[in-house]
């Protein structure tokens, strides 16, 4: 085979290759323009996981060194989100047992628990202001139930 007959080979299978593509292709981007104009809005719109709920913030006031109200309660299940806020009129540090957390509250600054229940029970918030003076340091209690 001559040195043209192979260049003219090679030609005619590369336009068939062509012709193969352009018959096989799906169509323009015209046509997949128009396609994407009929689709309704809704098919449009990604669907995500909702966010999941803020959770509900507890609140415990101390005045005189003693939880407004008497102790609190709170209840929360394995898993969830907490949010704690205890506000004081005095310089207190609240102790959150078995999470084994402890922040400084003040008038105007309260002590602000944030947290995942990971450990189920009953778990005593206390004043280490009131302990050191005599008085009832407990001013909560929070309770973890399982799932």
């Amino acid at each position: 085979m001559s040195r043209n007959q192979r260049i003219g080979l090679i030609v005619a299978a590369a336009l068939v290759a062509v012709l193969a593509f352009v018959i096989a292709s799906p169509g323009s981007d015209d046509e997949g323009a128009n396609k994407a104009s009929q689709t309704t809005p809704a098919a449009k719109t990604r669907t995500e996981a909702p966010a999941p709920p803020k959770p509900d913030v507890a609140r415990i006031a101390i005045r005189g060194g003693e939880a407004v109200g008497g102790p609190g309660e709170i209840k929360v299940k394995k898993g969830d989100a907490v949010v704690i806020v205890v506000s004081a009129d005095a310089a207190d540090d609240i102790h959150l047992h078995g999470y084994d957390i402890e922040k400084k509250a003040a008038p105007g600054k309260p002590a602000r628990f944030r947290f995942k229940a990971n450990f189920e029970g009953e778990f005593e918030i206390e004043s280490h202001v009131a302990e050191d003076a005599g008085r009832e340091p407990l001013v909560g209690t929070l309770i973890v139930e399982p799932r």
